[in-house]
């Protein structure tokens, strides 16, 4: 069965439709993201899935008693606060010290708990935000915009992580991201949205989707093709996960792309 699914789903605010005619399912232990422009409706259609805003039309069905994680763009906290990262992870209600362990450690930054939330850098921050989704050990985690403010390589660890945490914990992952060139690769499938489903697939099948190009550009297929060059050095050549990151758009990418990529790298780490 699956854990969340959308039916026709329209939604509308103050008279002005925001998804129109949406058919989206999420299975057990996939990862899944979501893609669009600004204002195509992506945080709408994550507000409706988790149930905070009815659907105008259509429904949405989630499994019973299912758990869902959600990592949001930002969370604002006043830094002259004292807070441990400990502290902060047993907000959430009843948590024992095993399980802040337990959950720093499947986002990737077991050493934290001592830290004060105010020392943290912008990578930390978001890894403890995903340890605070993960406390409660959740059947679906929701990022809207997860790396917002992280610079490429950041954001490419990041994702690397919620590859490391589906894999680990067999969580199933829906992501909200502008940024493709990460992304994507990531993703077991991707879904093009501006208002209506676009076009969705395997990454490789959306990258060259018209409808896909038409919103992004022709230039996102290199982006992706490099992302995935780039990501497979990460890994041992051997492993079937990355071997398979080498194929569709691995050998796609030119020069220039390169170049691009790397002053793109040297302007976010100025």
């Amino acid at each position: 069965m699956s854990l969340v699914s959308a039916e026709r789903l329209s939604l509308a605010y103050g008279g002005q439709t925001v998804l129109s005619q949406v058919d989206l399912t999420l299975d057990p232990g996939e990862i899944v993201t979501i893609v669009g422009p600004n204002g195509s409706g992506k945080t709408s259609l994550l507000r409706a899935l988790i149930g905070a805003v009815a659907p105008s039309a259509g429904q949405v069905r989630r499994r019973p008693g299912l758990k869902i994680g959600y990592v949001p763009q930002r969370l604002h906290i006043d830094p002259t606060l004292p807070m441990t990262v400990a502290r902060f992870l047993r907000l959430a209600g009843r948590v024992s010290r095993a399980q802040v362990h337990r959950a720093l450690e499947t986002a990737g930054v077991p050493g934290l708990s001592e830290r004060q939330m105010s020392g943290l850098s912008g990578g930390q921050f978001q890894r403890v935000l995903l340890a605070r989704a993960l406390i409660e050990t959740p059947d679906l985690l929701i990022l809207d915009e997860a790396t917002q403010g992280l610079d490429q390589p950041g954001s490419a660890a990041f994702y690397r992580q919620i590859e490391a945490v589906r894999a680990e914990t067999g969580t199933a992952v829906l992501m909200v991201s502008h940024e493709l060139h990460v992304v994507m690769s990531a993703s077991d499938r991707v879904v093009c949205l501006n208002g209506h489903v676009c076009c969705e697939g395997t990454p490789a099948v959306v990258a060259s989707a018209p409808e896909y190009r038409a919103l992004f550009g022709p230039g996102t297929g290199g982006a992706l093709a490099l992302y995935r060059h780039d990501h497979d050095h990460h890994h041992h050549p051997d492993h079937p996960h990355d071997h398979g990151h080498e194929h569709g758009h691995g050998h796609g990418h030119d020069h220039a792309q390169d170049g691009q990529h790397r002053q793109n790298r040297n302007e976010a780490a100025e």
